[in-house]
């Protein structure tokens, strides 16, 4: 008797991995179809509107140079050049 309730134990846990893994790849299939529509959409603005997007561009990279840059000053651990 005691291999019977076992057996019925490991079989709903097993479901439960099967339905889990279901889950997962229905969520990953709907993630790529999600990232695919905002590629799609993004492409489309892009050829709609050539001249905002590389504005845009221009901004964000902008932005990065400039935390880049502001991340180096607060280094602080470099002296600074002596004058001659």
């Amino acid at each position: 008797m005691a291999n019977s309730n076992s057996n019925s134990t490991s079989g709903s846990a097993g479901e439960s991995a099967g339905q889990s893994q279901g889950s997962e790849k229905s969520f990953l299939a709907s993630a790529q179809e999600t990232v695919a529509g905002a590629v799609d959409a993004t492409v489309q603005a892009v050829k709609d509107h050539p001249v905002a997007a590389a504005a845009v561009a221009a901004g964000a990279a902008a932005a990065v140079g400039g935390a880049v840059y502001a991340a180096t000053q607060l280094g602080g651990e470099k002296e600074p050049a002596s004058k001659k």
